[in-house]
């Protein structure tokens, strides 16, 4: 069951096993751990939760306010979890909008690429201070947060080096 989940499916049933969560405190939660590291929008997480449904992964509630249904993690969604996180992770893929620009960086103004790299630097310098404001007790997400770090500070150090 394992390769039937993907990540996407797999983080939600880990999400879950907090307790029962709506979809939008589902995607909140995302957006505020994993986001910068795992694209999860709002409309692939509803098309999940109901695809994860479907198989009886998750059982849906009673709807509240506004419509939210919260989701329960169900005996099975909690092995296809196990299965899931227990298999080893893909190769990564870097998704670096700026290389692909400064690829093609020979088209453009000097000026318009020292802008780029300038909105760049202010981004990263702000995740960083970000990430170096949490202060995490769980030892795992905790590693998760010393990467955005670590990551962070590579990339101002490169940009720093780049001379446009």
């Amino acid at each position: 069951m394992a390769d039937q989940l993907n990540a996407t499916q797999g983080s939600l049933l880990g999400f879950l096993h907090g307790g029962p969560k709506t979809g939008w405190e589902l995607l909140q939660e995302a957006r505020a751990g994993l986001a910068r590291f795992w694209n999860v929008t709002q409309s692939h997480v509803y098309r999940e939760l109901s695809a994860l449904e479907a198989r009886k992964l998750i059982r849906a509630g009673k709807a509240g306010p506004r419509d939210r249904r919260p989701y329960t993690l169900t005996a099975a969604g909690r092995r296809a979890f196990a299965a899931w996180v227990a298999e080893p992770p893909g190769a990564e893929q870097i998704r670096f909008p700026l290389l692909v620009t400064l690829w093609f960086g020979g088209h453009l103004p000097r000026a318009t690429l020292r802008t780029f790299v300038a909105n760049a630097r202010a981004e990263h310098a702000a995740r960083l201070a970000q990430y170096e404001q949490l202060h995490v007790d769980d030892t795992h997400v905790r590693a998760v947060v010393s990467f955005g770090v670590h990551y962070e500070r590579a990339v101002l150090d490169w940009l720093d080096e780049l001379s446009f």
